[in-house]
Protein backbone atom coordinates (compact mmCIF):
# COMPACT_ATOMS: atom_id res chain seq x y z
CA UNK A 1 0.00 0.00 0.00
CA UNK A 2 1.57 3.55 -0.71
CA UNK A 3 2.48 6.07 1.95
CA UNK A 4 1.48 9.16 -0.66
CA UNK A 5 -1.57 11.20 0.39
CA UNK A 6 -4.47 9.82 -1.78
CA UNK A 7 -7.51 11.07 -3.74
CA UNK A 8 -10.23 9.40 -4.32
CA UNK A 9 -12.52 10.19 -7.87
CA UNK A 10 -15.72 9.16 -8.57
CA UNK A 11 -16.27 8.50 -12.30
CA UNK A 12 -19.42 8.44 -14.11
CA UNK A 13 -20.36 4.74 -14.46
CA UNK A 14 -21.88 3.09 -17.27
CA UNK A 15 -22.21 5.31 -20.64
CA UNK A 16 -25.84 6.00 -21.18
CA UNK A 17 -27.15 9.01 -23.00
CA UNK A 18 -27.16 12.01 -20.76
CA UNK A 19 -23.76 11.13 -19.19
CA UNK A 20 -21.26 10.69 -21.75
CA UNK A 21 -17.43 10.86 -22.74
CA UNK A 22 -17.24 14.23 -21.43
CA UNK A 23 -16.96 13.49 -18.07
CA UNK A 24 -14.49 10.76 -18.42
CA UNK A 25 -12.11 13.65 -20.07
CA UNK A 26 -12.37 15.64 -16.71
CA UNK A 27 -11.85 13.01 -14.48
CA UNK A 28 -8.52 11.87 -16.43
CA UNK A 29 -7.16 15.22 -15.94
CA UNK A 30 -7.72 15.13 -12.81
CA UNK A 31 -5.61 11.71 -12.29
CA UNK A 32 -3.27 13.94 -14.30
CA UNK A 33 -3.35 16.87 -12.33
CA UNK A 34 -2.63 14.89 -8.93
CA UNK A 35 -0.12 12.89 -10.37
CA UNK A 36 1.47 16.21 -11.16
CA UNK A 37 1.32 17.57 -7.52
CA UNK A 38 3.00 14.14 -6.49
CA UNK A 39 -0.70 12.46 -5.10
CA UNK A 40 -1.48 9.06 -5.68
CA UNK A 41 -5.05 9.20 -7.87
CA UNK A 42 -7.57 6.25 -7.01
CA UNK A 43 -10.37 6.19 -9.66
CA UNK A 44 -13.70 4.60 -8.71
CA UNK A 45 -15.36 3.75 -11.80
CA UNK A 46 -16.90 1.13 -13.20
CA UNK A 47 -16.85 1.44 -17.63
CA UNK A 48 -14.52 -0.57 -19.65
CA UNK A 49 -14.77 1.12 -22.20
CA UNK A 50 -13.81 4.48 -20.53
CA UNK A 51 -9.99 6.40 -20.86
CA UNK A 52 -10.02 6.56 -17.25
CA UNK A 53 -10.43 2.60 -16.62
CA UNK A 54 -7.28 2.44 -18.69
CA UNK A 55 -4.18 0.79 -16.61
CA UNK A 56 -1.96 3.36 -16.57
CA UNK A 57 -4.86 6.79 -15.93
CA UNK A 58 -4.60 6.64 -12.28
CA UNK A 59 -2.54 5.22 -9.62
CA UNK A 60 -5.51 2.65 -8.12
CA UNK A 61 -8.96 1.70 -10.16
CA UNK A 62 -11.12 0.48 -8.36
CA UNK A 63 -14.16 -1.65 -11.25
CA UNK A 64 -16.63 -1.02 -8.69
CA UNK A 65 -20.28 0.30 -9.10
CA UNK A 66 -20.83 4.04 -7.89
CA UNK A 67 -22.91 3.35 -4.87
CA UNK A 68 -22.62 4.53 -1.33
CA UNK A 69 -21.91 1.34 0.67
CA UNK A 70 -18.86 0.35 -2.36
CA UNK A 71 -17.29 3.82 -2.09
CA UNK A 72 -17.40 3.92 1.59
CA UNK A 73 -15.58 0.02 1.50
CA UNK A 74 -13.08 2.18 -0.74
CA UNK A 75 -12.37 5.19 1.49
CA UNK A 76 -12.36 2.64 4.81
CA UNK A 77 -9.54 0.57 3.45
CA UNK A 78 -7.83 3.50 1.36
CA UNK A 79 -8.06 6.75 3.90
CA UNK A 80 -7.53 9.32 1.00
CA UNK A 81 -7.56 13.00 2.13
CA UNK A 82 -10.43 13.62 0.18
CA UNK A 83 -12.89 12.61 -2.44
CA UNK A 84 -13.60 14.04 -5.84
CA UNK A 85 -17.33 14.43 -6.49
CA UNK A 86 -17.40 16.80 -9.14
CA UNK A 87 -15.79 15.11 -12.55
CA UNK A 88 -18.53 12.10 -13.04
CA UNK A 89 -21.78 14.23 -13.61
CA UNK A 90 -25.11 13.88 -11.80
CA UNK A 91 -24.12 10.44 -10.48
CA UNK A 92 -21.69 11.03 -8.51
CA UNK A 93 -22.67 14.11 -7.47
CA UNK A 94 -25.92 12.70 -5.91
CA UNK A 95 -24.15 11.02 -3.79
CA UNK A 96 -22.53 14.32 -1.86
CA UNK A 97 -24.61 14.46 0.82
CA UNK A 98 -24.66 10.78 1.88
CA UNK A 99 -21.12 11.16 2.03
CA UNK A 100 -20.87 14.09 3.69
CA UNK A 101 -23.16 12.89 6.34
CA UNK A 102 -20.55 9.47 6.87
CA UNK A 103 -17.69 11.88 7.45
CA UNK A 104 -16.32 11.58 4.20
CA UNK A 105 -14.17 15.08 2.94
CA UNK A 106 -15.03 15.94 -0.34
CA UNK A 107 -12.88 18.09 -2.13
CA UNK A 108 -14.13 21.50 -3.77
CA UNK A 109 -17.58 22.84 -3.54
CA UNK A 110 -19.40 21.77 -0.16
CA UNK A 111 -22.25 19.48 -0.12
CA UNK A 112 -24.30 22.15 1.40
CA UNK A 113 -23.73 24.14 -1.57
CA UNK A 114 -24.63 21.70 -4.16
CA UNK A 115 -27.60 20.81 -2.43
CA UNK A 116 -28.23 24.88 -2.33
CA UNK A 117 -28.21 24.26 -6.29
CA UNK A 118 -29.82 20.83 -6.48
CA UNK A 119 -32.72 21.70 -4.17
CA UNK A 120 -35.73 23.90 -5.65
CA UNK A 121 -36.87 25.49 -2.64
CA UNK A 122 -33.15 27.13 -1.48
CA UNK A 123 -32.39 27.44 -5.10
CA UNK A 124 -35.24 29.30 -5.07
CA UNK A 125 -33.94 31.45 -1.94
CA UNK A 126 -30.86 32.18 -3.22
CA UNK A 127 -31.85 33.44 -6.61
CA UNK A 128 -34.11 35.95 -5.14
CA UNK A 129 -31.80 37.13 -2.65
CA UNK A 130 -29.39 38.04 -4.97
CA UNK A 131 -31.82 39.73 -7.12
CA UNK A 132 -31.35 37.20 -10.20
CA UNK A 133 -34.47 36.04 -12.67
CA UNK A 134 -35.84 32.61 -12.97
CA UNK A 135 -38.55 31.63 -14.92
CA UNK A 136 -41.57 31.22 -12.61
CA UNK A 137 -41.73 27.60 -11.29
CA UNK A 138 -43.51 25.50 -8.98
CA UNK A 139 -43.22 21.47 -7.81
CA UNK A 140 -45.58 18.55 -7.68
CA UNK A 141 -45.69 14.98 -6.42
CA UNK A 142 -49.07 14.35 -8.09
CA UNK A 143 -51.65 15.15 -10.96
CA UNK A 144 -53.73 17.46 -9.14
CA UNK A 145 -51.29 19.43 -7.68
CA UNK A 146 -49.36 19.35 -11.13
CA UNK A 147 -52.70 21.00 -12.49
CA UNK A 148 -52.31 23.43 -9.99
CA UNK A 149 -48.75 24.58 -10.40
CA UNK A 150 -49.40 24.72 -14.23
CA UNK A 151 -52.67 26.61 -14.71
CA UNK A 152 -50.94 29.32 -11.74
CA UNK A 153 -47.71 29.30 -14.05
CA UNK A 154 -49.69 29.59 -17.53
CA UNK A 155 -48.58 27.27 -20.06
CA UNK A 156 -46.60 26.02 -21.82
CA UNK A 157 -44.96 24.26 -19.28
CA UNK A 158 -41.51 22.08 -19.01
CA UNK A 159 -41.97 19.06 -16.50
CA UNK A 160 -39.08 17.55 -15.47
CA UNK A 161 -38.37 15.12 -12.51
CA UNK A 162 -35.42 16.36 -9.93
CA UNK A 163 -31.84 15.02 -10.10
CA UNK A 164 -31.71 13.86 -13.37
CA UNK A 165 -28.85 14.12 -16.42
CA UNK A 166 -29.46 13.99 -20.02
CA UNK A 167 -33.20 15.75 -19.44
CA UNK A 168 -34.75 11.98 -18.79
CA UNK A 169 -38.23 12.44 -18.95
CA UNK A 170 -38.79 15.74 -19.06
CA UNK A 171 -41.23 17.43 -21.88
CA UNK A 172 -42.54 20.48 -23.01
CA UNK A 173 -46.29 20.72 -22.48
CA UNK A 174 -48.83 22.59 -23.91
CA UNK A 175 -52.31 21.75 -22.78
CA UNK A 176 -54.07 19.72 -19.33
CA UNK A 177 -54.93 16.94 -21.49
CA UNK A 178 -50.80 16.04 -22.22
CA UNK A 179 -49.90 17.11 -18.25
CA UNK A 180 -51.18 13.84 -16.86
CA UNK A 181 -49.36 11.72 -18.82
CA UNK A 182 -45.91 13.45 -18.48
CA UNK A 183 -46.23 13.98 -14.75
CA UNK A 184 -46.87 10.14 -14.25
CA UNK A 185 -43.82 9.29 -16.50
CA UNK A 186 -41.37 12.47 -14.76
CA UNK A 187 -42.71 11.12 -11.29
CA UNK A 188 -41.71 7.55 -11.94
CA UNK A 189 -37.83 8.67 -12.54
CA UNK A 190 -37.80 11.33 -9.52
CA UNK A 191 -39.38 8.85 -7.05
CA UNK A 192 -38.99 10.49 -3.48
CA UNK A 193 -38.32 13.63 -5.29
CA UNK A 194 -40.58 16.03 -6.62
CA UNK A 195 -41.41 16.28 -10.25
CA UNK A 196 -40.32 20.49 -11.25
CA UNK A 197 -42.80 22.48 -13.14
CA UNK A 198 -41.41 25.55 -14.64
CA UNK A 199 -42.83 28.40 -17.09
CA UNK A 200 -40.73 26.93 -20.53
CA UNK A 201 -39.45 30.69 -22.35
CA UNK A 202 -40.35 30.18 -26.39
CA UNK A 203 -38.50 31.87 -28.64
CA UNK A 204 -35.58 32.32 -25.89
CA UNK A 205 -32.05 32.25 -26.35
CA UNK A 206 -30.17 29.38 -24.60
CA UNK A 207 -26.79 30.22 -22.95
CA UNK A 208 -24.21 27.96 -21.25
CA UNK A 209 -21.26 29.23 -18.88
CA UNK A 210 -18.73 27.05 -17.09
CA UNK A 211 -16.63 28.81 -14.55
CA UNK A 212 -13.85 27.90 -12.49
CA UNK A 213 -13.30 29.19 -9.03
CA UNK A 214 -10.77 28.55 -6.27
CA UNK A 215 -13.98 30.00 -2.70
CA UNK A 216 -12.18 33.30 -3.30
CA UNK A 217 -11.29 34.34 -6.49
CA UNK A 218 -13.62 33.45 -9.85
CA UNK A 219 -12.95 32.87 -13.59
CA UNK A 220 -15.07 32.40 -16.56
CA UNK A 221 -14.25 29.78 -18.84
CA UNK A 222 -16.54 30.25 -22.04
CA UNK A 223 -20.11 31.88 -22.40
CA UNK A 224 -21.40 29.43 -24.79
CA UNK A 225 -24.69 30.66 -27.58
CA UNK A 226 -26.46 27.19 -28.04
CA UNK A 227 -27.73 27.83 -32.20
CA UNK A 228 -31.03 26.07 -31.58
CA UNK A 229 -33.47 27.68 -29.59
CA UNK A 230 -34.46 27.08 -25.72
CA UNK A 231 -36.24 23.91 -25.27
CA UNK A 232 -33.83 21.56 -26.72
CA UNK A 233 -31.49 19.89 -24.31
CA UNK A 234 -28.03 21.27 -23.87
CA UNK A 235 -26.21 18.24 -24.55
CA UNK A 236 -28.11 18.16 -27.70
CA UNK A 237 -27.73 21.47 -29.16
CA UNK A 238 -24.88 22.59 -30.98
CA UNK A 239 -23.37 26.03 -29.44
CA UNK A 240 -20.96 28.58 -30.18
CA UNK A 241 -18.11 29.74 -28.30
CA UNK A 242 -18.29 33.06 -28.03
CA UNK A 243 -21.18 34.18 -28.65
CA UNK A 244 -22.54 34.97 -31.86
CA UNK A 245 -25.36 37.07 -31.42
CA UNK A 246 -26.10 38.48 -27.94
CA UNK A 247 -25.64 42.32 -27.35
CA UNK A 248 -22.85 43.37 -24.73
CA UNK A 249 -25.09 44.42 -22.82
CA UNK A 250 -26.43 40.95 -22.20
CA UNK A 251 -23.53 39.18 -22.26
CA UNK A 252 -22.23 41.78 -18.94
CA UNK A 253 -25.92 40.43 -17.29
CA UNK A 254 -24.72 37.01 -17.84
CA UNK A 255 -21.30 37.48 -16.38
CA UNK A 256 -22.55 39.54 -13.44
CA UNK A 257 -25.10 36.84 -12.28
CA UNK A 258 -22.75 34.33 -12.88
CA UNK A 259 -20.08 35.98 -10.77
CA UNK A 260 -22.75 36.39 -8.00
CA UNK A 261 -23.85 33.03 -7.46
CA UNK A 262 -20.20 31.47 -7.72
CA UNK A 263 -19.12 34.06 -4.52
CA UNK A 264 -22.70 32.70 -3.00
CA UNK A 265 -21.99 29.02 -3.28
CA UNK A 266 -18.48 29.44 -2.55
CA UNK A 267 -17.75 27.68 -6.06
CA UNK A 268 -14.02 25.73 -5.13
CA UNK A 269 -13.35 23.70 -8.83
CA UNK A 270 -16.18 24.49 -11.70
CA UNK A 271 -19.49 25.60 -11.73
CA UNK A 272 -21.87 25.37 -14.93
CA UNK A 273 -24.84 27.88 -15.34
CA UNK A 274 -27.66 27.62 -18.08
CA UNK A 275 -29.30 30.79 -18.57
CA UNK A 276 -32.34 31.64 -21.25
CA UNK A 277 -32.31 35.05 -23.00
CA UNK A 278 -35.72 36.42 -23.54
CA UNK A 279 -35.74 39.87 -24.95
CA UNK A 280 -33.52 42.18 -22.68
CA UNK A 281 -34.03 39.86 -19.70
CA UNK A 282 -31.60 37.00 -18.72
CA UNK A 283 -33.42 34.09 -16.85
CA UNK A 284 -31.56 31.74 -15.02
CA UNK A 285 -32.59 28.18 -15.61
CA UNK A 286 -30.39 25.80 -13.76
CA UNK A 287 -26.66 25.52 -11.91
CA UNK A 288 -24.55 22.85 -11.78
CA UNK A 289 -21.47 22.96 -9.16
CA UNK A 290 -19.62 20.44 -11.18
CA UNK A 291 -18.23 19.71 -14.43
CA UNK A 292 -20.23 20.13 -17.22
CA UNK A 293 -20.12 18.28 -20.73
CA UNK A 294 -18.91 21.24 -22.39
CA UNK A 295 -15.46 21.71 -19.97
CA UNK A 296 -13.80 19.56 -23.32
CA UNK A 297 -15.00 21.73 -25.73
CA UNK A 298 -14.18 25.11 -23.51
CA UNK A 299 -11.01 24.10 -22.94
CA UNK A 300 -9.79 23.55 -26.16
CA UNK A 301 -11.23 26.61 -27.30
CA UNK A 302 -9.52 28.83 -25.05
CA UNK A 303 -6.67 26.38 -24.73
CA UNK A 304 -6.72 26.14 -20.86
CA UNK A 305 -6.94 23.16 -19.52
CA UNK A 306 -9.80 23.74 -17.03
CA UNK A 307 -10.74 20.43 -15.23
CA UNK A 308 -6.69 19.59 -14.54
CA UNK A 309 -6.85 23.79 -12.83
CA UNK A 310 -9.58 22.85 -10.78
CA UNK A 311 -8.00 19.87 -9.40
CA UNK A 312 -5.41 21.72 -8.09
CA UNK A 313 -7.83 24.47 -6.56
CA UNK A 314 -9.55 21.44 -4.85
CA UNK A 315 -5.71 20.86 -3.64
CA UNK A 316 -5.58 24.51 -1.94
CA UNK A 317 -3.54 26.19 -4.81
CA UNK A 318 -5.20 29.21 -5.95
CA UNK A 319 -6.16 30.67 -9.68
CA UNK A 320 -3.69 33.28 -9.09
CA UNK A 321 -1.22 30.86 -8.70
CA UNK A 322 -2.42 28.71 -11.50
CA UNK A 323 -2.34 31.73 -13.86
CA UNK A 324 -6.27 32.08 -14.91
CA UNK A 325 -7.54 35.13 -13.57
CA UNK A 326 -8.73 36.50 -17.05
CA UNK A 327 -11.95 35.36 -19.23
CA UNK A 328 -10.21 34.35 -22.19
CA UNK A 329 -12.19 35.94 -25.46
CA UNK A 330 -10.62 33.73 -28.47
CA UNK A 331 -10.17 35.50 -31.95
CA UNK A 332 -11.73 32.61 -33.21
CA UNK A 333 -15.15 30.87 -33.32
CA UNK A 334 -15.53 27.37 -31.87
CA UNK A 335 -18.54 25.66 -32.74
CA UNK A 336 -19.78 22.20 -30.83
CA UNK A 337 -21.94 20.12 -32.93
CA UNK A 338 -23.98 16.95 -31.83
CA UNK A 339 -23.61 13.30 -33.38
CA UNK A 340 -26.99 11.54 -33.06
CA UNK A 341 -27.40 7.62 -33.67
CA UNK A 342 -30.37 7.73 -35.84
CA UNK A 343 -28.75 5.78 -38.07
CA UNK A 344 -28.50 2.87 -36.18
CA UNK A 345 -32.23 2.89 -35.30
CA UNK A 346 -34.46 3.14 -38.68
CA UNK A 347 -37.51 4.39 -37.99
CA UNK A 348 -36.73 7.02 -35.03
CA UNK A 349 -37.61 10.46 -35.12
CA UNK A 350 -35.05 12.69 -35.16
CA UNK A 351 -36.64 15.35 -33.73
CA UNK A 352 -34.86 17.10 -31.32
CA UNK A 353 -36.24 18.07 -27.45
CA UNK A 354 -35.61 18.72 -23.94
CA UNK A 355 -34.76 14.83 -23.23
CA UNK A 356 -31.06 14.31 -24.53
CA UNK A 357 -30.79 11.84 -27.71
CA UNK A 358 -27.09 12.46 -28.92
CA UNK A 359 -24.20 10.05 -28.02
CA UNK A 360 -21.46 12.54 -29.36
CA UNK A 361 -19.84 15.27 -30.33
CA UNK A 362 -17.47 17.10 -32.55
CA UNK A 363 -16.22 20.71 -32.80
CA UNK A 364 -15.65 23.38 -35.77
CA UNK A 365 -12.66 26.19 -35.38
CA UNK A 366 -12.51 29.04 -37.94
CA UNK A 367 -11.68 32.82 -37.58
CA UNK A 368 -15.49 33.20 -39.34
CA UNK A 369 -18.50 32.11 -37.29
CA UNK A 370 -20.41 30.73 -40.41
CA UNK A 371 -17.58 28.62 -41.86
CA UNK A 372 -17.00 27.17 -38.29
CA UNK A 373 -20.69 26.27 -38.04
CA UNK A 374 -20.19 24.56 -41.66
CA UNK A 375 -16.73 22.09 -40.29
CA UNK A 376 -18.69 21.43 -37.27
CA UNK A 377 -21.77 20.08 -39.76
CA UNK A 378 -18.69 18.07 -41.72
CA UNK A 379 -17.68 16.79 -38.94
CA UNK A 380 -20.60 15.59 -37.40
CA UNK A 381 -21.08 13.72 -40.83
CA UNK A 382 -23.88 16.27 -42.60
CA UNK A 383 -22.17 17.07 -45.84
CA UNK A 384 -23.79 20.10 -47.10
CA UNK A 385 -24.30 20.69 -50.52
CA UNK A 386 -23.13 23.60 -52.76
CA UNK A 387 -25.84 22.64 -55.70
CA UNK A 388 -29.51 21.18 -56.39
CA UNK A 389 -32.87 21.14 -54.69
CA UNK A 390 -33.76 21.71 -51.22
CA UNK A 391 -37.08 20.43 -49.33
CA UNK A 392 -39.13 22.76 -47.18
CA UNK A 393 -41.96 21.69 -44.86
CA UNK A 394 -42.55 24.14 -41.82
CA UNK A 395 -45.33 24.57 -39.50
CA UNK A 396 -47.64 27.82 -39.37
CA UNK A 397 -45.21 29.49 -36.43
CA UNK A 398 -42.01 29.37 -38.78
CA UNK A 399 -42.90 30.12 -42.21
CA UNK A 400 -42.30 34.43 -41.90
CA UNK A 401 -38.58 33.08 -40.69
CA UNK A 402 -38.09 30.46 -43.26
CA UNK A 403 -38.20 33.16 -45.93
CA UNK A 404 -35.10 34.02 -45.32
CA UNK A 405 -33.69 31.11 -45.75
CA UNK A 406 -35.17 30.52 -48.94
CA UNK A 407 -34.65 33.78 -50.27
CA UNK A 408 -30.59 32.90 -49.77
CA UNK A 409 -31.03 29.73 -51.04
CA UNK A 410 -32.41 30.55 -54.65
CA UNK A 411 -29.59 33.74 -54.64
CA UNK A 412 -27.30 30.85 -53.73
CA UNK A 413 -28.76 29.14 -56.78
CA UNK A 414 -30.91 25.89 -55.18
CA UNK A 415 -34.08 25.16 -56.68
CA UNK A 416 -36.68 24.69 -53.77
CA UNK A 417 -39.43 22.19 -53.54
CA UNK A 418 -42.15 22.59 -50.77
CA UNK A 419 -45.64 21.85 -49.25
CA UNK A 420 -48.89 23.79 -50.42
CA UNK A 421 -48.72 25.76 -47.20
CA UNK A 422 -45.15 26.43 -47.19
CA UNK A 423 -45.06 27.09 -50.80
CA UNK A 424 -47.93 29.34 -50.86
CA UNK A 425 -46.12 31.74 -47.74
CA UNK A 426 -42.84 31.52 -50.02
CA UNK A 427 -44.67 32.61 -53.19
CA UNK A 428 -46.25 35.81 -51.31
CA UNK A 429 -42.56 36.48 -50.90
CA UNK A 430 -41.68 36.42 -54.86
CA UNK A 431 -39.75 32.73 -54.31
CA UNK A 432 -39.96 30.64 -56.59
CA UNK A 433 -40.69 27.10 -55.55
CA UNK A 434 -42.29 23.97 -57.23
CA UNK A 435 -45.08 22.38 -54.67
CA UNK A 436 -45.00 18.82 -54.10
CA UNK A 437 -48.00 16.66 -53.18
CA UNK A 438 -48.59 15.52 -49.41
CA UNK A 439 -47.84 11.87 -49.07
CA UNK A 440 -50.99 10.07 -49.73
CA UNK A 441 -52.29 12.85 -52.00
CA UNK A 442 -49.83 11.69 -55.07
CA UNK A 443 -46.83 11.49 -56.79
CA UNK A 444 -44.32 11.98 -57.27
CA UNK A 445 -43.96 12.89 -53.96
CA UNK A 446 -40.81 13.77 -51.26
CA UNK A 447 -40.14 10.42 -50.60
CA UNK A 448 -40.08 9.66 -54.65
CA UNK A 449 -37.42 12.36 -55.40
CA UNK A 450 -35.27 11.25 -52.14
CA UNK A 451 -35.30 8.08 -53.30
CA UNK A 452 -34.14 9.26 -56.63
CA UNK A 453 -31.13 11.27 -55.19
CA UNK A 454 -33.29 14.51 -56.61
CA UNK A 455 -33.44 16.25 -53.05
CA UNK A 456 -30.05 17.77 -51.69
CA UNK A 457 -30.95 18.81 -48.41
CA UNK A 458 -34.49 18.85 -46.03
CA UNK A 459 -35.45 22.02 -44.19
CA UNK A 460 -38.91 20.17 -41.79
CA UNK A 461 -39.53 21.91 -38.47
CA UNK A 462 -42.41 19.71 -36.12
CA UNK A 463 -46.19 20.85 -36.58
CA UNK A 464 -46.47 19.84 -32.90
CA UNK A 465 -46.05 17.26 -29.74
CA UNK A 466 -47.42 14.78 -32.02
CA UNK A 467 -45.92 14.96 -35.54
CA UNK A 468 -47.85 14.47 -38.75
CA UNK A 469 -47.25 10.83 -40.31
CA UNK A 470 -45.99 12.30 -43.36
CA UNK A 471 -43.44 13.85 -40.86
CA UNK A 472 -42.32 11.36 -39.69
CA UNK A 473 -41.96 9.55 -42.61
CA UNK A 474 -39.71 12.23 -44.16
CA UNK A 475 -37.83 12.72 -41.44
CA UNK A 476 -36.94 8.90 -41.57
CA UNK A 477 -35.91 8.34 -45.05
CA UNK A 478 -33.94 11.30 -44.57
CA UNK A 479 -31.47 9.75 -42.26
CA UNK A 480 -32.46 5.85 -44.55
CA UNK A 481 -30.66 8.14 -48.01
CA UNK A 482 -28.37 10.40 -45.48
CA UNK A 483 -29.62 13.53 -46.83
CA UNK A 484 -28.75 16.64 -44.66
CA UNK A 485 -31.18 18.28 -42.55
CA UNK A 486 -32.08 20.35 -39.86
CA UNK A 487 -35.03 20.42 -37.70
CA UNK A 488 -35.04 24.35 -36.42
CA UNK A 489 -35.19 27.36 -38.26
CA UNK A 490 -32.26 28.65 -36.03
CA UNK A 491 -30.30 25.64 -37.38
CA UNK A 492 -31.38 26.56 -41.06
CA UNK A 493 -30.23 30.06 -40.57
CA UNK A 494 -26.86 28.90 -39.73
CA UNK A 495 -26.99 26.05 -42.04
CA UNK A 496 -27.79 27.87 -44.65
CA UNK A 497 -24.87 31.37 -43.79
CA UNK A 498 -22.28 28.58 -44.16
CA UNK A 499 -23.67 27.06 -47.30
CA UNK A 500 -22.82 30.91 -48.39
CA UNK A 501 -19.69 31.24 -46.81
CA UNK A 502 -18.50 27.90 -48.18
CA UNK A 503 -19.45 29.02 -51.25
CA UNK A 504 -16.99 31.93 -51.31
CA UNK A 505 -13.99 30.40 -50.31
CA UNK A 506 -12.75 27.01 -49.70
CA UNK A 507 -12.55 25.95 -46.09
CA UNK A 508 -9.04 26.00 -44.71
CA UNK A 509 -7.18 23.77 -41.58
CA UNK A 510 -5.10 25.05 -38.80
CA UNK A 511 -3.92 23.74 -35.57
CA UNK A 512 -5.44 24.61 -32.10
CA UNK A 513 -2.17 25.87 -31.48
CA UNK A 514 -1.78 28.25 -34.34
CA UNK A 515 -5.70 29.57 -33.05
CA UNK A 516 -4.11 29.88 -29.45
CA UNK A 517 -1.22 31.55 -30.49
CA UNK A 518 -3.37 34.68 -32.15
CA UNK A 519 -5.77 34.62 -29.11
CA UNK A 520 -2.33 35.11 -26.99
CA UNK A 521 -0.99 37.01 -29.40
CA UNK A 522 -4.09 39.85 -29.31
Amino acid sequence: MSKNKKVVILGGGPNRIGQGIEFDYCCCHAAYALKEEGIDSIMVNCNPETVSTDYDTSDRLYFEPLTFEDIMHIIELEKPLGVIVQFGGQTPLNLAVPLRRAGVRLLGTSADSIDIAEDRKRFKEMLHKLGLLQPENGTAFTFAEAKAAARGIGYPVLVRPSYVLGGRAMEIVYDESTLEKFIAEAASVSGEHPVLIDKFLEDAIEVDVDLIGDGKAFCIGGIMEHIEEAGIHSGDSAMSLPAYTLSPGTLSKIRQATYKMARELNVTGLMNVQYAVKGAKVFVLEVNPRASRTVPFVSKAIGVPLAKLATKVMLGKRLKDLGFTQEIIPQHFSVKESVFPFNRFPGVDVILGPEMKSTGEVMGIDSDFCRAYIKSQIAAGQKLPKKGNVFISVRDGDKKAVVFVAKKLRDLGFCLYATAGTAEALGKNNIKVKVLPKIAEGRPNVLDLMKDGKIQMVINTPSGRIPRQDEISIRSQVILYNIPYTTTISGAQATVNGIEAMLKKDLGVKSLQEYHARTARS
